[in-house]
């Protein structure tokens, strides 16, 4: 809300609690760009598939050892190096205000 005009904050709020489980917003939540598309349907649909992999690899009536089939492939969350903190408030000021 801008100098009292605009969408309430509840509103954007429910607005944005509506938004599809494929939407860009909760990618971006999730932890990237490479979630966008990934709903709660396709995540049990990769999990289908790995646990019918399993369940192949392990009936399998293999001649010597069984073969290594992929998982599926899905997307991962970028990694932090650990122990970095956040900046300064400084360096968060000047961060968000360049031009």
């Amino acid at each position: 809300m801008i100098a009292g005009r605009g969408p309430s904050p509840a509103l954007v709020l429910l607005l944005i609690a509506r938004l599809p489980d494929t939407s860009l917003t909760t990618a971006l939540a999730a932890g990237g760009r490479q979630f966008f598309g990934w709903g709660q349907d396709r995540h049990m649909q990769a999990d289908l598939y790995d646990a019918l992999t399993t369940n192949t690899r392990a009936t399998g009536q293999w001649r010597g050892k069984a073969p290594k089939i992929p998982e599926y492939p899905r997307p991962q969350a970028p990694k932090k190096a650990p122990g970095k903190r956040g900046g300064s408030v400084a360096e968060l000021y000047q961060h968000f205000s360049r031009r």
